[in-house]
């Protein structure tokens, strides 16, 4: 009898296992777990450390002045980020993550370092980085944070050019209206070479103080290892998966099973306890 619960636990995972495999292949269309789709090919980030930013650029800040990407570099290092304000997922993730970053560090934008975002969509006007600037300071507790933000937008060829600088390969697919990207935030040195790369959507507050502290004084750091996220979504009417989602459903899988091989020790572990335990002895009353 102190069997059963393992062996409940192991008939759920193989029927598990089981019917994951009679699914059978996804169907024609839709992309399989170990494929990448067509538009993913070429997508990705190179790290380009040590090479110079082109500052010369002209772009659009969240007010509608003209300006240059080396209006911001010069005094402090920069954590630069390329996004497009009005993306569905993705980017708000990486500005997301960013801000929790850099709300628990003791340093602060407008003061130790400024925060440079730059849509690489080239029909957004300044109305949307107005907006999302206004969105993220409503989050952002640090005091001077108006000076230390800038939200900007450009013209294609200026993107083209700040894309190729950092290593940031993204396409545009007509069809579905959304830029298929990957993620990450950069940090430059005050006079705009690139420092560090960090990848995915959470970025380690130590590692970002850390990486701030050392592109202040010129000093460029290492490669690191690429886990990138991208942005690719679910188009119902083509009946394709988007790369977002096979990475979810791969999470989802992994966690699944992990689950239940940790539910099978627990219970595994409790039964032999049971086993082993010496019986219970019966207590009589004493009888007058």
């Amino acid at each position: 009898m102190t069997r059963a619960p393992l062996v409940a636990a192991t008939a759920l995972l193989i029927a598990a296992v089981c019917s994951a495999q009679a699914m059978g292949p996804p169907p024609s269309g839709i992309v399989k777990a170990n494929e990448t789709p067509a538009l993913l090919k070429g997508i990705g980030i190179d790290q380009r450390l040590d090479a110079p930013l082109p500052l010369s650029l002209a772009f659009t800040d969240e007010a509608g002045r003209e300006v240059r990407l080396g209006d911001f570099f010069g005094r402090r290092p920069v954590v630069l980020a390329l996004v497009y304000y009005n993306c569905p997922m993705l980017c708000t993730q990486v500005l997301n993550g960013l801000v929790g970053s850099l709300n628990t560090m003791s340093l602060a934008a407008g003061r130790d370092f400024d925060v440079v975002l730059v849509s690489f969509d080239p029909r957004e006007k300044p109305a949307n980085a107005r907006a999302s600037k206004e969105a993220y300071l409503s989050r952002y507790k640090h005091p001077a944070a108006d000076a230390g933000w800038h939200f900007l937008t450009g013209r294609e060829p200026e993107i083209q050019a700040l894309a190729q600088a950092v290593g940031f390969h993204y396409r545009y697919d007509a069809s579905l209206d959304q830029f298929a990207h990957a993620s990450a935030v950069y940090v430059a040195t005050p006079d705009g070479r690139l420092a560090r790369y960090f990848f995915g959507i959470e970025y380690a507050p130590r590692d970002l103080r850390l990486a701030l502290v050392e592109a202040s004084s010129g000093k460029i750091g290492t490669p690191v290892d690429q886990i990138l996220l991208f942005c690719f979504h679910y188009d119902p009417a083509l009946g394709k998966y988007g790369a977002a989602v096979v990475n979810i459903v791969r999470l989802a899988g992994i966690l699944t099973v992990a689950s239940l091989a940790v539910a099978i020790f627990l219970m595994s572990r409790r039964a032999r306890r049971r086993a082993s335990a010496p019986p219970a002895r019966l207590v009589h009353g004493a009888s007058r």
